[in-house]
């Protein structure tokens, strides 16, 4: 058994461009919902050509040996992957922190539950898109999801594990959301995830909302944010960290039009190093596809994010630290100098860079200018 090392790691040191902060591992695409967003577009039986077991353990060995210290457990749905508590246990005998994200269907029961969390799992994320049945249900294509979501919410916390949500907010709940934040905020959760929509996979058919109406969601998730315990993190929204540095200068007196770009640095509150009770926090610095994140798919192919569809390896082929270290396009979306547009000129590039995945999905460019980004900046006002 190998021994522990992660919990020495210097976060404040942590370079991206060894190593990524976190993996997220698609363990089978099979999944009996039809969600309407679906990234993975899953299917109900996995597929044949799935990583096997021996294989399994070994990209699980390869992202500690690679010093990453968070490896997630996602799909389709992980409760689908055979050996997945087997899984779970080695991670921890390796001193990777734990997730999984795994779908409200009659597989999830209280008793496997238990079993994830006897197995050594950290934190388990359940998907919320809605403050009620009708919307959620509609949005899960499945009667009665939503309930059962809450329920398990709260079974998760009452059995010591700790509890994350997973929401997107798009079209079909931005004129919900201070219904939903008021939802969240009073489940008994450590985390939650809040995803603004790619257009890829089912959800390429998915209205965007606009880039003025990302202003206006980011609003109310810093208001939420300053006032609660549990740790809130924005995906594939890289300009939300923009938005909350600027707040931080106006609440000081400062006008954000006229800053020292050497003085531009992640808000702490946005760089957490763990959440309640030791539960799973956030990276040191701006995360983006490529940048500090890696998701390997059910077939051990690597890509930026689950949500930029280039392939640029595999671990049945390469290693997944060289893979990460080396690819092409992974090197380039480390290189902020490489951005185009706008994000090519903005001051906040290095710790903000836009969504890559969502630039891709737009325009065919993954270092193309964020698409639903209402700033506009002016090289001359920045101080050099």
């Amino acid at each position: 058994m190998h021994k522990p090392s992660h919990g020495s790691i210097d976060l404040g040191h942590f370079d991206f461009n060894q190593r990524p902060f976190l993996v997220c591992w698609e363990t089978t695409n099979a999944c009996d919902l039809s969600c309407v967003h679906c990234r993975a577009s899953a299917q109900p039986d996995p597929a044949p050509d799935e990583l096997n077991s021996d294989e399994s353990m070994n990209l699980v060995r390869q992202v500690h040996e690679m010093g990453t210290p968070i490896l997630i457990f996602t799909g389709g749905d992980p409760l689908k992957k055979k050996g997945l508590n087997d899984l779970i246990r080695y991670a921890k005998s390796l001193g990777l922190k734990t997730g999984a994200i795994p779908a409200v269907t009659p597989l999830l029961t209280e008793a496997r539950i238990r079993e994830l969390k006897q197995a050594g799992l950290d934190q388990i994320a359940f998907s919320l898109d809605a403050p009620n049945a009708a919307d959620h249900d509609a949005f899960r294509k499945m009667p009665g999801v939503f309930s059962k979501t809450i329920e398990y919410i709260k079974l998760a916390h009452a059995c010591g594990l700790a509890t994350q949500i997973n929401s997107l907010i798009n079209v079909h709940n931005s004129r919900q959301l201070e219904e939903f934040i008021a939802l969240v905020e009073s489940l008994p959760i450590v985390f939650w995830e809040v995803f603004f929509l790619v257009p890829v996979g089912r959800g390429a058919d998915l209205n965007l909302l606009s880039a003025e109406k990302f202003d206006e969601a980011f609003k109310k998730i810093y208001a939420l944010q300053k006032r609660v315990r549990f740790v809130i993190k924005v995906t594939e929204a890289q300009h939300y960290r923009k938005y909350v540095f600027e707040q931080k200068l106006l609440e000081r007196g400062i006008d954000p039009r006229v800053i020292d770009q050497n003085e531009i640095t992640l808000p702490e509150l946005l760089s957490r190093a763990e959440g309640p009770e030791g539960s799973i926090g956030l990276a040191p610095k701006g995360v983006n596809s490529g940048k500090g994140f890696l998701f390997v798919s059910s077939r051990g192919e690597v890509f930026p994010s689950g949500f930029l569809p280039i392939r640029t390896g595999s671990v049945r082929e390469d290693s997944l630290k060289n893979i990460y270290q080396n690819a092409p396009v992974l090197r380039e979306l480390r290189d902020s100098a490489r951005l185009k547009g706008k994000c090519g000129i903005c001051p906040y590039k290095d710790f903000c860079g836009g969504s890559r995945s969502r630039a891709y999905a737009m325009t065919g460019d993954y270092l193309a200018e964020e698409p639903c980004c209402s700033y506009h900046p002016v090289p001359h006002m920045v101080k050099k």
